[in-house]
């Protein structure tokens, strides 16, 4: 049975526990870039997520950004926040994953992936033997191939509400 489930849901990604990361002995993070990072399509960030980077790496972690998009999309917020990158990532492949970990010189089992969708960033993470993290969208503003995958997310997510309070 194929795992969609992440290991950890938060609201954004300045919403991860960090001292829970090191608990977890999570030395990296591999950073999705549209509506994880920034909003869709945009180059912009804003100051509080440049700060929680900047505090990220200040911490010792190390991040990596991996994205589907085209070379020049990821580059430009790359350079932003002076990290690697992987663009054309193929997500949910493992690919894309495999050559974050490596960029990032850690184990699998040393990163979290961070990502906003369930079909691309956390099954892909799952199969790649990586923590995962879900994080909310920052804006409904999105691919149109993604407002599909939306439509699917939401079952799966109704799903595990009603397993959740099933366990309270």
């Amino acid at each position: 049975m194929i795992n969609f489930e992440p290991d950890l849901f938060v609201d954004s990604l300045l919403d991860i526990p960090l001292d829970l990361m090191l608990q977890k002995n999570i030395k990296a993070f591999i950073f999705d870039l549209d509506n994880t990072i920034t909003e869709w399509n945009s180059h912009e960030l804003r100051q509080e997520v440049v700060l929680w980077f900047e505090q990220l790496l200040n911490d010792g972690f190390k991040a990596c950004l991996l994205s589907n998009n085209k070379e020049e999309r990821v580059l430009t917020v790359a350079r932003l926040l002076a990290l690697p990158y992987v663009y054309r990532a193929q997500k949910p492949r493992r690919m894309g994953f495999k050559r974050a970990v490596e960029l990032l010189q850690i184990n699998p089992w040393e990163a979290a992936v961070v990502g906003d969708q369930i079909f691309t960033d956390v099954w892909g993470g799952k199969r790649s033997g990586l923590y995962t993290i879900l994080v909310k969208p920052i804006s409904r503003r999105e691919f149109p191939g993604t407002k599909l995958s939306r439509c699917m997310e939401f079952f799966v997510l109704h799903r595990w509400e009603k397993k959740r309070k099933r366990t309270l």
